[in-house]
């Protein structure tokens, strides 16, 4: 049985990692989330123990995005005492069991052996498996889809570095994966890191890695994403939010092909190829002086550029198709299809908020759904927050309309909608409001919104 712990505590990794191994587990270990997402894209995990509370990432948001990629895999949560309530929200989202600090090893043993012996692991393995595979493909019958899948087969046997654009929610990270399945390194590792996901200070060490001592807390050896992207391909998402301080070093990687852990002067060989995205206009940051030029030129040797889901709406049939197949993975529910009304209404729909709110919509139709297939009662199809934010745009603008809006007042409730729509969670509601969750966190500090 293959384990993964991760735990932001050295001493708890080790000493359950160092149990769990003479119990005869396979086990692979990570100090916070993001490493944690990482080893997850690159292997299959039969269960996985995680801490509730980690800096960055922490266990809940981490179950929430294993629950977005379609990951099926058994989660026992750790919680310290008096952390209950997370607990239970844990179990709610799906979480197999948790287990209260401080805690005997052999207790997760136990735990671990009781799924084995259930033969439920099988099922969610296998579930995860055919999820991702789902999930794998850039889809789509308009022309403008055709033609990048045509760019994609074009691009993907050279080294090119590669930037996608496009707003938020269109797919760029299934892009970046197509260009990697079609690559001559397609059987080396695909490691993707979200740049506005990672704090400023973390963001250099989880890049580059560091040698133990480098700073305070680096009580060992890391190797960073550059290094674990050898012989593969390295996705760097939302590289408009890179601060400028990192921007230089990035170059510099770039150009020399060479990087340095912090805390270490010998330079490592880097030979993994760079896709990049973005849903930001860097050719605006870098006359404002927010994006490096000679970076920007070193990225955008190829581009992909995709359309937002209103501009190819002939594409919605097959993309909910696909949607559907994965959640009736996921809910174990057997949902057929559309009505032709049902689909008639998402195509007249303007999905602001693109794939990812197509998805949303889709999710929770078969929720709701009484009969076979899903029909219009089901769709629950809102104006979209973006759609909202431009009309309070245009009513502020224009002096004739009585009901004056203030833009900020405007931007301010459709934050808390946002965040009221996902329980406070900052890391979706940044997804679906199209921005970086350190953009939204400012947000949040600025108009002092406390939910």
């Amino acid at each position: 049985m293959r384990v993964l712990i991760c735990d932001d505590e050295e001493n708890i990794r080790n000493l359950l990692g160092k149990y769990l191994i003479l119990d005869n587990f396979d086990v692979e270990k990570a100090d916070n989330g993001v490493e944690a997402q990482r080893l997850l894209r690159e292997s299959d995990f039969d269960a996985v123990v995680v801490d509730l509370k980690m800096p960055g990432m922490d266990g809940i948001q981490l179950m929430h995005w294993m629950r977005d990629e379609g990951y099926k895999i058994p989660i026992i949560m750790v919680s310290a005492h008096g952390e209950i309530s997370d607990a239970v929200k844990a179990l709610k989202l799906g979480a197999y069991d948790y287990i209260e600090k401080p805690f005997d090893p052999a207790d997760i043993a136990s735990m671990l052996r009781n799924l084995m012996d259930s033969h439920d692991i099988i099922d969610y393995v296998e579930k995860s498996k055919r999820i991702r595979e789902i999930q794998s493909t850039f889809l789509g019958d308009s022309p403008e889809v055709k033609k990048i899948r045509e760019v994609i087969k074009r691009i993907a046997p050279s080294t090119a570095t590669v930037l996608i654009t496009g707003e938020s929610g269109t797919g760029k990270e299934v892009v970046a994966r197509d260009i990697h399945s079609q690559s001559a390194v397609s059987n080396g590792p695909f490691v993707a890191i979200n740049i506005g996901g990672v704090p400023d200070n973390l963001l250099e060490s989880e890049l580059f890695g560091y040698e133990k001592g480098a700073f305070t807390g680096a009580v060992g050896k890391k190797v960073g994403m550059f290094e674990l992207a050898s012989g593969g391909t390295l996705f760097l998402d939302e590289i408009g939010d890179m601060p400028l301080s990192l921007q230089v070093k990035i170059l510099r990687v770039l150009q020399e092909r060479k990087i340095t852990r912090l805390g270490s002067t010998v330079p490592i060989q880097m030979n993994a190829r760079i896709v990049a995205a973005t849903n930001k206009n860097l050719d605006e940051m870098v006359k404002k002086g927010l994006f490096r030029e000679d970076l920007y030129y070193r990225l955008n040797v190829v581009r992909v550029h995709i359309p937002p889901l209103r501009e190819r709406k002939e594409d919605i049939p097959v993309l909910s198709a696909a949607i559907l197949a994965k959640y009736n993975e996921m809910m174990g529910t057997n949902v057929k299809g559309f009505s032709p009304d049902a689909i008639g209404a998402m195509k007249k729909h303007d999905f602001y908020g693109n794939v990812r709110e197509l998805e949303n919509v889709i999710e929770r139709s078969m929720i709701f759904a009484d009969g076979p297939v899903i029909e219009v009662r089901d769709l629950d199809l809102r104006p979209s927050v973006f759609h909202t934010v431009e009309e309070e745009q245009k009513k502020e603008q224009n002096p004739q309309t009585e009901e004056r809006i203030s833009l900020r007042n405007a931007e301010k409730n459709v934050i808390i909608h946002a965040l009221q729509r996902w329980h406070g969670n900052r890391t979706k509601a940044a997804e679906e409001l199209g921005v970086s969750r350190r953009t939204l966190i400012s947000k949040i500090a600025e108009y002092n919104i406390d939910l």
